[in-house]
């Protein structure tokens, strides 16, 4: 025999087809009395992967006591969402009607028809529940500069005005780029002056006045904290890939350790995000490029056997993805994968969709072996894939994968809008 065929033999060991909702029961065991669970996904534009995390963490929140939901998306636009859900504002509509509003691009990663039935199915639930035991759901990201500082203002002027001249200071000094962090920061970079003090001192002032458990004093400083790493990301951005993911990540975290403290000591949070920041990057080469992620950190702070990390990967299909960052989508060829990645071994040795398990022996020779694991963003070009792979050590990234053969692209709720000014690419590649 050769290695390969240990690897492939290994492999098969593992799997076990995933052909129905029975098929996760195992993954479900392993989640209860887990505080964390973070689901990824191999890209933003894949029907299955979102499919299958949708049901995976229904199951989660109906066997496992999941409580809250965090995800790769805005807070505030996943604000609006998360009263929707459970029942506290826009009751008139449903979810692609909430969702129709996402205006940010890319608006296929959320406004899309498999998080639309996710959504209308989890507001059906949690309105069989009482208040207290409803289920949130949360944006992780740094991306809001302008809506948060908005969102401030908003609640300081009716809670806090006395406090308004504070915000004022920072929207003034954010004032001459019109809404653009693009503008701001390559402003930063020509001449030495930013906008940090106003928003470090804003933030200060709203945690002060912003205190107690109420949700909308939670929305106040958690919008707060997003303007000020969101104020340094930006300016980060323009300088360095490395330093603007790591804040980005450190913040995601950071967001997430402050739902698990709001939601209590007894909540547990499911986390959906791209397998680069699920998949622990300590496993990765993303490690020897100085690149932090979620899974790391989730790891670090809370221990391993708290965290339940679980990433996706695929053989060949269709994508939803654009050529370049800003413009309109498009259904996307995912060529068949490279013969000596991790999706090239999948392949080889099982041929059908499948969970794996990996348990807690992880020196066994697929778990241990060094490969590259595909990952494709939003913005895609099928001819030039080589460089969408990381290497990767599957049994050190996470504790289990979804394996699908054969995938599709996933359908957007409607197409993305021409922008007025040229979008400028924020997500750092990370690999």
């Amino acid at each position: 025999m050769t290695a390969r065929d240990d690897l492939i033999d290994d492999i098969r060991d593992l799997a076990h087809p995933l052909a129905q909702e029975g098929a996760l029961d195992g993954l479900v065991d392993r989640a209860r009395g887990r505080r964390f669970v973070a689901i990824g996904e191999a890209s933003h534009g894949t029907g299955e992967f979102y499919r299958w995390r949708a049901l995976l963490t229904r199951r989660l929140i109906e066997e496992a006591g999941i409580t809250w939901i965090g995800v790769e998306g805005d807070w505030p636009d996943c604000w609006r969402i998360d009263r929707w859900v459970r029942g506290l504002a826009e009751t008139d509509r449903d979810a692609r009607g909430v969702l129709a509003t996402f205006d940010r691009w890319p608006t296929w990663m959320w406004a899309n028809t498999e998080v639309a039935d996710f959504l209308d199915g989890l507001r059906e639930l949690n309105a069989s529940r009482p208040a207290e035991n409803r289920v949130g759901f949360y944006g992780l990201d740094v991306y809001s500069l302008w809506d948060s500082l908005q969102r401030i203002m908003a609640w300081l002027a009716v809670n806090e005005p006395d406090a308004l001249p504070v915000a004022a200071r920072a929207w003034r000094c954010f004032a001459p780029f019109d809404e653009d962090p693009h503008r701001y920061a390559w402003g930063t970079r020509l001449v030495p002056a930013s906008c940090e003090d106003d928003v470090v001192e804003l933030l200060t002032e709203v945690r002060r006045r912003a205190i107690g458990d109420g949700e909308e004093a939670f929305d106040a400083r958690q919008n707060a904290s997003i303007v000020v790493e969101a104020e340094r990301y930006y300016r980060e951005m323009v300088r360095t890939d490395r330093g603007s993911w790591n804040i980005r990540d450190l913040h995601m975290m950071d967001t997430i350790d402050r739902l698990a403290a709001h939601e209590g000591r007894a909540s547990r949070g499911v986390i959906w995000a791209h397998n680069t920041h699920v998949g622990d990057a300590r496993a990765t080469s993303m490690a020897a490029a100085g690149l932090l992620n979620i899974g790391q950190l989730l790891r670090e702070r809370h221990g391993a056997d708290q965290v339940l990390l679980i990433g996706m990967a695929s053989h060949s299909g269709t994508v939803t993805a654009a050529r370049e960052w800003g413009v309109a989508e498009e259904r996307m060829p995912v060529p068949i994968a490279r013969a000596d990645s991790h999706e090239g071994l999948l392949h080889d040795a099982l041929g059908f969709p499948a969970v794996l398990d990996f348990g807690a022996e992880r020196t066994r020779a697929w778990l241990s072996h060094g490969a590259g694991h595909r990952a494709i963003g939003v913005v895609y070009d099928p001819a030039r894939e080589r460089g969408n792979y990381v290497p990767t050590a599957m049994g050190a990234r996470y504790d289990a994968l979804l394996w699908f053969e054969q995938t599709h692209a996933l359908l957007p709720l409607h197409h993305e809008r021409r922008p007025e000014e040229v979008e400028y690419e924020t997500e750092p590649t990370g690999f």
